[in-house]
């Protein structure tokens, strides 16, 4: 059967001695399924505890830090109780001014936050996700405070800027095209001058010098070699080397495995042979 107290002026229940506020020292328990204020409710205790599993709030905006009477002196934000591990927490650094996310190891009794590991904040788009990039992060990525170096084979150093070109020239016989996407291609012309030496990189390794179709490798001046070699292997093709001269005079070899079964051979030098030819008769 349904009751209704109903008084003219306050109406107090105090549980335990003592008759000033706060002097309580029992518990008061309304135990029903639902308990309805319909007017407002005020707590002035130090500690609300809610145990509830979930918390529905009609109120659009949700006040933090009430009472507070100083100016822009007081951390406020949200705890995230991570148990064993570290709190996560959201709040207003008023120090700094700025809001801050990340993890501490204060718990929601601390009055301000002097530890904290900034966290991260993945944004989903579709089926791809990436962190959220700080106004910083982007001006010194993308905006003003954006530079490149680029040095060249002088160790020279250019500072390419925002708003600036980075364009690849192509020095003596080179060429550049750029295409998109992304795409430098550099490109040698026919014609090679300026060059005054040409190593192979490889150990052991040949160089190689090959003519177009039917054309020729054509040396226009003196072929000078400037090692003493050993004999090489013979092999089908013709090998021309230098050593010490022998009785040919000329310090020229070849060799050819189709060639006297591949024995070393020395060119014969002009004065060589016109002696042997008198010498013979």
């Amino acid at each position: 059967m349904a009751k209704t107290l109903r008084t003219s002026g306050d109406y107090t229940v105090k549980a335990g001695a003592g008759y000033d506020s706060g002097s309580g020292t029992n518990t008061i328990r309304l135990d029903a399924k639902t308990v309805r204020i319909p007017g407002d409710l005020t707590v002035e205790g130090t500690q609300t505890t809610i145990d509830s599993q979930s918390l529905t709030v009609e109120d659009q905006f949700i006040e933090v830090n009430r009472n507070n009477s100083t100016a822009g002196t007081e951390d406020s934000g949200i705890f995230f109780n991570q148990g064993s591990s570290n709190n996560q927490i959201l709040y207003y650094d008023a120090d700094q001014t700025e809001f801050v996310m990340g993890s501490t190891t204060h718990d929601a009794s601390v009055s301000a936050i002097s530890n904290i590991t900034p966290g991260k904040i993945r944004i989903l788009a579709g089926t791809e996700s990436d962190q959220a990039a700080t106004k910083g992060y982007v001006d010194t990525t993308v905006g003003g405070g954006f530079s490149l170096k680029v040095a060249g084979d002088d160790s020279t150093q250019i500072t390419v800027a925002t708003g600036n070109t980075l364009q690849f020239t192509g020095g003596s016989n080179i060429s550049t095209a750029g295409a998109e996407p992304d795409t430098i291609t550099m490109s040698l012309d026919n014609d090679l001058t300026g060059i005054t030496s040409i190593t192979s990189d490889a150990s052991n390794g040949d160089l190689t010098l090959v003519a177009n179709g039917t054309g020729h490798v054509v040396i226009n001046d003196t072929l000078t070699f400037s090692a003493m070699a050993t004999d090489p292997t013979a092999t089908a093709q013709t090998k021309l080397y230098n050593k010490t001269a022998g009785g040919g005079g000329t310090g020229l070899y070849f060799r050819n495995s189709n060639i006297g079964s591949g024995a070393v051979g020395e060119l014969i030098s002009k004065s060589k042979a016109t002696a042997l030819a008198i010498a013979l008769g």
